[in-house]
């Protein structure tokens, strides 16, 4: 018996399969994928969760949301700096973080509508 999902032949459309093949060699997905590795992160995707709720928040805000040291806090918003996910403005000796922009927002918006939509 098969499992629910798959095909009970196996037939594939050529056309299709080499056109998805083309665009595939064409278009650079690795900017994509350092964008969701990084949110794949529990505490990283906390943060950028946070930054959705307040626009701006400092290291030391961040790590009393997340009930973490500033030290494993600062490593996070490094990665997600890196990754182009945050952006961030010195005041003094403090810095403060943002999400990048718009784009980030939306992807985060989406997930969570996304991941309460029910299957019915």
């Amino acid at each position: 018996m098969m499992a629910k999902g798959e095909c009970d032949v196996y037939l594939f459309d050529e056309v299709k399969v080499e056109r998805v093949k083309e665009q595939q060699d064409i278009v650079d997905l690795n900017p994509v994928l350092v964008i969701y590795k990084a949110l794949a992160d529990e505490k990283r995707l906390k943060i950028c969760f946070s930054l959705l709720l307040e626009d701006e928040l400092c290291v030391c805000d961040i790590a009393n949301i997340l009930g973490a040291s500033v030290a494993t806090t600062s490593h996070h918003l490094r990665y997600l700096n890196q990754t182009k996910v945050l952006d961030f403005r010195k005041d003094g000796k403090n810095a403060f973080y943002r999400l990048k922009d718009d784009h980030i927002k939306t992807l985060i918006r989406t997930a969570l509508a996304h991941g309460g939509e029910s299957d019915e």
